[in-house]
């Protein structure tokens, strides 16, 4: 069974009934933010059971936890559709984030938030040499991880192929790139591909793309932590294809009509 730890992924998880059983710090006082938390977790009917902080502090492994640690239920229905269907299902253009081998949690819970913020359809990794769900990423993905389909698959190469297929544009970036980022249409179906924290994007990875971008830079770095690159991708593409009141991404097609 999976944890997740502190306030704001607690909360995720509740509200999608992921949750089932609460541990919180029996030592904790009371406050407003907590309160409303064991409220939701009793009207969802999750079972609240208070431990020593020691307990909770073994869970969480030595991460802050904020006294509250929830104990997951099986991966929901939504996480085990096959990604195909998902992208077959969509009512819009596919907006999807892949990331190559990025192996620190820290990195890999914050390109989740960011990928939630910008309206990602779904973030795909690969199995192996690579960050899963960790207790670690839900935390600091801040509820990303309980709300964005998630997909760890086995040959990501495979997994690229069966996207160009369906029409899905997989566009890569990498620091020799000749297209830059804020010159690439990045609208219609998309899948937005970065690699790993040290060594970006792998052989055979860079070769299924169909186009290689570079982010423009004028200062003395010659490159990004790969979360913040993720973010700077993202929300140009965001920009790009628009977004509409609701909060949503539109499609191109969306996007024309507006015009008319």
């Amino acid at each position: 069974m999976s944890i997740v730890f502190g306030i704001h992924a607690v909360e995720a998880a509740l509200k999608q009934a992921a949750v089932v059983e609460l541990w919180l710090d029996a030592g904790q006082r009371p406050n407003a933010r907590l309160g409303r938390l064991v409220d939701e977790a009793k009207r969802s009917g999750v079972k609240i059971v208070r431990r020593p902080r020691e307990a909770l502090d073994e869970l969480a492994r030595g991460e802050r936890h904020q006294g509250v640690v929830a104990h997951l239920a099986a991966e929901s229905a939504a996480r085990q559709r096959d990604l195909m269907g998902l992208i077959d299902g969509l009512d819009h253009p596919p907006f999807l984030l892949i990331l190559d081998g990025v192996t620190d949690p820290h990195n890999l819970g914050a390109c989740l938030r960011s990928a939630n913020a910008a309206g990602v359809d779904a973030v795909i990794v690969p199995k192996d040499k690579a960050a899963g769900l960790t207790p670690v990423v839900r935390k600091v993905a801040c509820g990303a991880a309980e709300m964005t389909p998630f997909y760890q698959v086995t040959n990501l190469a495979r997994t690229l192929r069966e996207l160009q297929q369906a029409g899905v544009w997989l566009v890569g970036a990498a620091g020799e790139a000749e297209a830059g980022l804020y010159e690439t249409d990045l609208r219609g179906p998309l899948a937005l591909v970065l690699g790993s924290e040290g060594k970006g994007l792998r052989r055979l990875t860079r070769e299924h793309c169909d186009l290689l971008i570079k982010i423009p830079m004028v200062g003395a770095v010659e490159s990004l932590n790969v979360s913040v690159a993720t973010g700077v991708c993202l929300f140009e593409a965001l920009r790009q294809r628009g977004v509409s009141r609701e909060g949503g991404v539109r499609g191109a097609e969306a996007q024309r009509n507006a015009r008319c």
